[in-house]
This record gives structure tokens, sequence and C-alpha cells, in this order.
């Protein structure tokens, strides 16, 4: 009989060891297939874009050259400059690939038998490190990754090579590497021969090469500048790697390795010009913005005159030190008005104030700065007097009071006079002007009062032609800041900049056409796209050619015997020329601008807080002789021109009492100059037979001959 129970049969279960290798399988399938998932989205979005690898662009610094060539300034976040293969020493190369990855020309961006090699190693020591990385790797951490030791990060940088070898060249690679890595104070192998060895990378030996390179392991620590011991040791180490890779024979290796370390490091400055280029570099940085300016590697072309600029920097400062020297000589060192209190050792003393200048030329036709200096020292202040620094112009204003007037009917012989008077403002206390030595003249000629520089004749004019009128043209001109149309504007009451009222008195020699001042002729970028070209001149009529013709005539005479720039021709200026002094009140700025007809330069000195620079201490004294050193170099290699007189211009010997056509019985004859619409036609009468003395022929230019009180 069956028993209603029956035994329920078991099937055998597998063996531990099967279970665990299907749990393994499974566990490794869905590890690889993480992997596998995981490796292509870090290839797809963690990784530099193809986009990123095709358009590499590592830092170059920009670059600032005079127009002759002279490399200025450079500007960089890293110090850079790029260095075709074509360029790089061989021996170089070879090196590099002896030191860092012998088998470069063999693997696709990876070395999987280094890999292994490190791998196992690591595993022994329990800690990660590097040496696996070939130079593909290495510029792929350059470019997109940092240096931290994770294996994470070890990926990126594999998979990142493996982008880069798929699409560049080998010696693409080893360009790229070798222009990218840092040796210490200098980015790249240009930078670096320049630093250490003043040389051009062609110029490089094998010993050079391998100072370099074996900076590699520790740019600070293995420096020669830094350690000179270590750095010799890391040579020798790169040496004798490169005499085991062939590179070297047993001979060659023992002597180099004999051999002292030697360096030649470039010498360091602040550059040339350094106002300029401090100037362009504003500029570059205003237009382009600061990473344009710091990395993208530009060539500015600007207008400098190295020379000229080098002679404006020398004669500046050895006036300025004469200048300074005189003035310490003068007042006491307790004086509060000429030094202040600075900390030393724990004790207050005091320093004298620097006197300071500036300086700026410009060529007429083109409106290039030939030169610009913006102080006495860089170094302690980089305020820029000659663009930054609004001051009080004086009589050096006076020119665009007189070509104001001369554009409005009045001639160089028209008659004021010299004496004082009240000017009563509404709602201001009464103002009395008067002359710089406190005298008067009397009767004399617009031509004469110029000459002199007398206040009073300035301010008469401005009063008799309206200060409205003399801010219009100024402002055509070239003076862009504010003007404050009152009495005292003709005797440059109004703060204007040394660039801005140089360049506008470029308006005389150029026959009334403003030209643009421009400093940069063209701008380049790292692939030689120009993204600035201003070879074009910009130029406007500002004021009638005639009229600028007189005024140049007018300028002239400022430098004849008596005039107030006499002190040109003493100090052997001898061209064609005329300009202006100018001095502001109790002797704070001093001034003297003057043209030929190739080149206007203007030149200021005085103290930054405007303490009186001593009395008698005026343009003639102090700028004028700065401006002489200046042209005189500027005018070194250019023909002597003389100013041309355009059509409509008119010269007539005429009575100096009547203003009318001379004759033969007027006792004082000048020799002068109008515009047809102004010369005089009809002859002197007085100096016949006698008679009443008639009014000049300009009768709207007389003035009271009294002095008088003048509502304003």
């Amino acid at each position: 009989m069956v028993d209603d129970q029956t035994e329920i049969e078991q099937k055998p279960r597998r063996p531990w060891y099967r279970r665990v290798a299907i749990w393994a399988t499974a566990v490794a399938a869905g590890l690889l297939v993480w992997f596998v998932l995981w490796t292509i989205h870090v290839y797809r979005y963690e990784l530099p874009s193809i986009e990123e690898v095709y358009n590499i662009e590592p830092p170059l610094k920009t670059r600032i050259y005079a127009a002759d060539g002279t490399l200025l300034q450079e500007y960089f976040n890293q110090n850079r400059t790029l260095t075709p293969f074509a360029e790089i020493p061989p021996h170089m190369v070879r090196m590099l690939m002896a030191v860092e990855d012998q088998d470069f020309y063999d693997h696709w961006g990876i070395n999987p038998r280094r890999i292994v090699v490190v791998a196992i190693n690591n595993l022994l020591k329990m800690k990660i490190e590097g040496g696996a990385s070939t130079i593909t790797q290495q510029v792929a951490r350059m470019l997109f990754l940092n240096r931290e030791q994770t294996l994470t990060r070890k990926f990126k940088e594999a998979l990142t090579a493996i982008k880069l070898e798929r699409t560049y060249s080998k010696n693409e690679i080893l360009e790229t590497y070798l222009n990218l890595y840092y040796f210490h104070r200098a980015y790249g192998i240009a930078a670096a021969a320049s630093v250490f060895f003043n040389k051009k990378p062609s110029e490089l030996t094998v010993s050079d090469c391998a100072i370099l390179l074996g900076m590699l392991r520790g740019p600070t620590i293995n420096s020669p500048f830094n350690n000179p011991d270590k750095s010799l040791q890391a040579r020798n180490r790169v040496l004798y790697a490169y005499y085991k890779f062939g590179g070297l024979s047993r001979d060659q290796y023992e002597a180099l390795e004999a051999k002292p370390l030697t360096v030649n490091p470039q010498p360091e400055d602040i550059g040339g010009a350094p106002y300029f280029t401090e100037y362009v570099r504003q500029y570059i940085e205003n237009t382009y913005g600061a990473d344009k300016l710091y990395n993208g590697g530009l060539k500015v072309y600007t207008t400098l005159d190295w020379t000229l600029q080098q002679s404006a920097e020398e004669a500046m400062t050895r006036h300025l030190d004469s200048l300074q020297r005189l003035i310490e000589s003068r007042y006491d060192a307790d004086d509060p008005n000429y030094t202040f209190v600075v900390a030393k050792d724990g004790q207050q003393v005091r320093r004298y104030k620097q006197i300071e200048g500036a300086a700026i030329a410009i060529d007429n036709k083109t409106g290039d700065i030939l030169a610009m200096v913006g102080g006495h020292d860089f170094d302690k202040t980089q305020f820029n007097r000659a663009t930054q620094a609004p001051r009080q112009p004086g009589s050096a204003f006076k020119p665009f009071v007189y070509t104001a007037a001369m554009d409005n009917g009045w001639t160089p012989d028209s008659i004021l006079y010299d004496n004082s008077i009240v000017i009563n403002i509404p709602g201001a206390p009464e103002w009395r002007p008067h002359n710089f030595d406190d005298e008067y003249m009397g009767r004399m000629t617009l031509r004469e009062g110029l000459k002199l520089s007398r206040n009073m004749i300035a301010i008469k004019l401005l009063l008799k032609i309206h200060p409205e009128l003399a801010v219009f043209y100024a402002q055509q001109m070239g003076i862009t800041s504010p003007l404050r149309p009152v009495p005292s504007l003709a005797i440059g009451t109004s703060e204007v900049f040394l660039n801005e009222i140089t360049s506008a008195y470029t308006v005389f020699p150029n026959g009334g056409i403003r030209v643009k001042p421009r400093f940069v002729l063209k701008i380049v970028d790292r692939y030689g796209n120009v993204l600035e070209d201003n070879a074009a001149v910009q130029k406007e009529e500002v004021l009638a050619e005639q009229t600028a013709y007189v005024m140049v005539s007018l300028l002239q005479s400022v430098l004849e015997p008596g005039g107030t720039g006499a002190g040109a021709r003493a100090r052997g200026f001898t061209r064609p020329a005329g300009g202006k002094t100018g001095t502001s009140d109790n002797f704070t700025d001093t001034w003297f601008i003057g043209f030929t007809p190739q080149i206007t330069a203007g030149v200021w000195m005085g103290f930054d807080d405007r303490t009186s620079i001593g009395y008698n201490m005026t343009g003639a004294v102090n700028a004028l002789p700065v401006w002489v050193r200046i042209m005189l170099t500027a005018h070194r290699d250019l023909p002597v021109e003389d100013f041309a007189a355009p059509s409509g211009i008119v010269t007539a010997d005429v009575c100096a009492e009547t203003g009318l056509l001379a004759t033969i019985h007027c006792p004082t004859v000048v020799h002068e100059v109008f515009t047809q619409a102004t010369a005089p036609t009809d002859s002197c009468r007085v100096h016949t037979r006698g008679g009443p003395y008639p009014a000049h022929r300009n009768r709207d230019a007389l003035p009271d001959t009294s002095s008088g009180s003048i509502r304003f």
C-alpha cells in the first residue's frame, strides 16, 4: 500500500563557487555597462568639445611697437610668445622625448605599457602617483584640466589625449607642449629662451635646452635663478637621459656634464616710453577688453618716434633735476609749501616735493604722436600729466582769442591800449587784471601785444569780440575741456590738457586743417588678422586758410628778438617757427607750445599740487629749453621748410600810426600781412603836409585810450 505522503524529490543545488561566479559575472557585466555608459557621458559632456580642441588658444602676451619696429612694452598674464615647430631646435624636441615620452611617435595618446607599470607601482605603494602620462596627456592637462592626483582626472586626461591625437599631428602636439609649459617666470620656450639666456629659441644650445627641461619636474625648485645647484643637477639628469636615448655620444655627454651652469638673464626694465605705452594699454583695454590685452597676443604698431622719445625723456629729466636742485637751494627743508612729511624709521621727516613736467610732439600732417613724456619718473607715479592733468594754460591760450579776432575783421596792426581797467562782474567782486610786470605800455598793435604777451591787450580784445566767440574757435580747433566765457579766459584761467592744446596749435601750421591725433597705426591679432587700421588721416577744415597763415605770422613774432619766446633762437633753434609762452597766476603752471611746418610740440612744468614754482619762473625759463631740445632732435633729418602763404594773402608796408599804406613821409613803417578782405587800400595822408591825427583805419578796434571801468 502506498502512503498518501510521497517523498518530494529535490534537485541537487549548484556548487557555491558556481553561484559566486554567476554573481561576479553579473556584477562585472553591470560595472562594465556602467563604465561604458559613464565613459560615453564623460567623453561627450565632461571633456573639452571638438570646437575647443580644434581652437586651442593659449594666452599670449601683447606687444607694443614704436614706428620703427622697436619693441616698447609687453603686457601679459602669462609671459608667452608662440614659436613654430620649425624654429624649435631639434635637440630640444628629442631631449624632451628622452625625458618625458620616449615612445611619443609610436602611441596614440596614451601608453598602455607605462600605465600598467605605474598602476602596479601605485598598488604596491598604496597611493596614486604620476609617471604614466604621455606628452599628449600633459598637453591635455595644461589646456583643459588640473593637476589633482585622482583616478577621475587621470581618466579624463587620457580621453582628452586621445581627442588631441585625433585632431593634431605629433609635431603640432610637441609644438603646443613647448609653447605652453611654465619655465619659472616664463611660459613657453620663446619666453624662457629670452628670460634665461637672452636668446631666440633657434639659438639655444644643448646645455641651454637641458637647463630648461630640467625645470619640468619643478620649475621653481630647479630654476637656475632660485637654486643653481639643484638646477645643475637637474640639467645633468636630462643630459644623461638624452645620452641614454641616443642623442649624445659618451664623450659629448661627459663634456657637457662637466660644464658649469651658465645663464644670461634678460635685463629687466619697465619698457620704453612708459607713459606712452600706458596710454596705449588703457586704450586697448577700454576698446577690446582686459582678456584681449593680457592674453590675446596682439601686436600693436604705434606712431612713436623712438629716437625722439628718448631725447624728450632725457631733456625733461635733465631740466627737471636742475630745476629741483634750484628749488631745494631756494627753500628750507622745513618750508611746508615745498616739503611734505613722511615716516622713516618711526620718525617724521620732511621730503622736498618733486617738480614735474610733461611734453608731447605731434606730426602736423598726420596727427601722429611722435613723443610723449608724462612725468619725471614712471616708477614713482604713473599719472600722465600730458593727458590726465588739467592745468591753466595762462598766456598759451591767447592765440585762440587772437584767432577769433583775425577771422572777424581784425588785423595784426589793429591798435589797442595797454592800460589798466576794472571789470565789474555782477554778483562777484570787481576784477583788476594786470600785466606780468605790473606795468603798462600804452598804445600798441595786436602783433606787439601778442609778441610781448600783454595781458591787458588780450583781455580788451576778448571783450571786443566777446568771450563766447573765443570759446567757439578754441573748441573748433580741438579744445574739448570746458571753457568759461568770462574775461579772464583771455589769460588762460580755464584748465586744459597738454595733449589737446598742443593738437589745437597744429591747426595754425596746417593751414586751418585740424588733424585728429593718432597714436595707434595698426593692431593685429595672433592670427595676423587686422583688428584696427588707422592709416587714413582724419582731417577737418576748422579755420580759414588765410586766417591760419596770419596767426602763424603773429606767432612767429613771439620768437623774434624782444618776444617772450626769443630764447628759442638764443638756444640754437633757427628754423621757421612760431609759438607761445604761458605762465599761470603765481607762477604755478609754465608752458611753451610751438610749431614748425612739420611738427608741433608742447611742454608743461609745475607742481602737482599747484604750488608756485617761484618768482619769475615763467614758461620761457622752464618749458622753452626742453621744447628746443625736443624740436632740435625732431628736425634733425627733416628738410628746412618755411610757411607757405596761401592765395588771398597780401603783404604791405603800412604806417605804424595810421594803419594805412605807408608813404615816404611816414616816420615808422612796418611790413605787415593781411587777408585780401582786411588789407588797406588807401595811402597815409597824415605824413605828407601834416594835419590832424586821424582815426586808425580799424575804427571799431579803437578803445578808449584812458583807463576805465568796464561792466561785463
